[in-house]
């Protein structure tokens, strides 16, 4: 049995096959989240060994924080630990200008810093 595509299918096809990252990332599945690059999901996995050991008390993934009506800044992590305090974490391999904006915005609002790895 032969399968046939019309054009448009193959076109979207061959956007989907040939589609890459702006900054050369490659998404990357851990657990069944998905992640923007391999940083960040080998930075998740030192999460997860880092609660194992009772190093940190916990983390999320991706908060998302109000920084005005319309506006949201959406992290990669957040940490709680073992002190009661917590770290906003982003991990970077690029700052476009949108991320520097946002991250003055967030930082000026919830007096926190981004930690950048």
């Amino acid at each position: 049995m032969q399968e046939h595509w019309s054009i448009k299918e193959y076109k979207e096809y061959k956007d989907k096959k040939n589609k890459k990252s702006k900054y050369g990332a490659i998404k990357t599945q851990v657990d069944g989240h998905t992640f923007d690059s391999q940083k960040e999901a080998e930075y998740y996995c030192e999460l997860k060994l880092r609660l194992q050991s009772g190093d940190i008390k916990g983390f999320c993934l991706q908060p998302t924080f109000v920084l005005a009506p319309g506006l949201k800044y959406k992290a990669d992590f957040i940490i709680f630990n073992n002190d009661n305090t917590a770290e906003v974490i982003d991990v970077k391999g690029f700052k476009t200008k949108e991320y520097i904006t946002k991250k003055k915005v967030f930082e000026d609002k919830y007096r926190l810093k981004i930690k950048e790895i």
